[in-house]
């Protein structure tokens, strides 16, 4: 069984992905906020790579929640049907921008209690949202958040909520620039499956487990 990281060793993690990511930002395309939350939407289960090549026709057609709230199912269906589960994301992107036509006048809310109201709209998509746009001192936890915190020893958690949890308990602050930079060391170097440990970690003397943990 991996050891949890220590207090120390969780300070020298925290020191050492703010020196290496401390200007990161999302790699999704977007100019405002609604095209932030729609962007993120569309990204859950599915590459911000596709979402880019997705979104510019999207938001050529629909340039805010007024028309996304107008449009027709099948049609932005269309528009999205390369990105995975685009149906459910189709009608929920419609009900979302209805909802914020009609109890938002037309402005999408910067609250997390506001923001997961909306239909296709969880935690981890407010905090994503929130974190990108307002620098908002949260924790988001996607798969690469959630292998990362696992082989550096961060949370052992079975859930991403539970991992949300030991992750700000672990770090307190700076929580913002922490998941963007986990984010960005999890898609490039310690991915799931050949991570570059020998070759780009800088992380390696903190890793927990090896090759003992298989992400899931």
């Amino acid at each position: 069984m991996a050891k949890k990281a220590s207090k120390k060793e969780i300070e020298e993690i925290r020191k050492r992905f703010i020196e290496r990511y401390k200007d990161a930002k999302t790699e999704l395309n977007y100019t405002n906020l609604y095209e932030l939350l729609v962007s993120v939407m569309l990204s859950a289960q599915c590459t911000d790579k596709r979402v880019n090549i997705i979104t510019p026709a999207l938001f050529k057609k629909y340039p805010s929640p007024k028309e996304l709230a107008a449009a027709k199912i099948e049609e932005l269906k269309d528009l999205i049907k390369t990105c995975s589960f685009f149906n459910n994301k189709a009608a929920n992107l419609i009900k979302m921008a209805k909802s914020v036509e009609e109890i938002y006048n037309g402005e999408i809310p910067l609250d997390e209690k506001e923001l997961v109201k909306l239909a296709g709209v969880g935690q981890k998509t407010a905090h994503v949202v929130m974190i990108e746009f307002t620098q908002k001192n949260l924790m988001a936890v996607d798969t690469h958040v959630f292998r990362v915190a696992h082989r550096l020893g961060l949370s052992f958690a079975k859930t991403v909520k539970q991992t949300e949890e030991d992750l700000v308990n672990a770090f307190k602050t700076d929580l913002y620039i922490l998941h963007q930079a986990m984010v960005l060391f999890g898609r490039y170097i310690c991915t799931a499956k050949n991570p570059k440990c020998d070759s780009e970690c800088f992380m390696k003397d903190l890793c927990k487990t090896k090759e003992s943990f298989k992400a899931g």
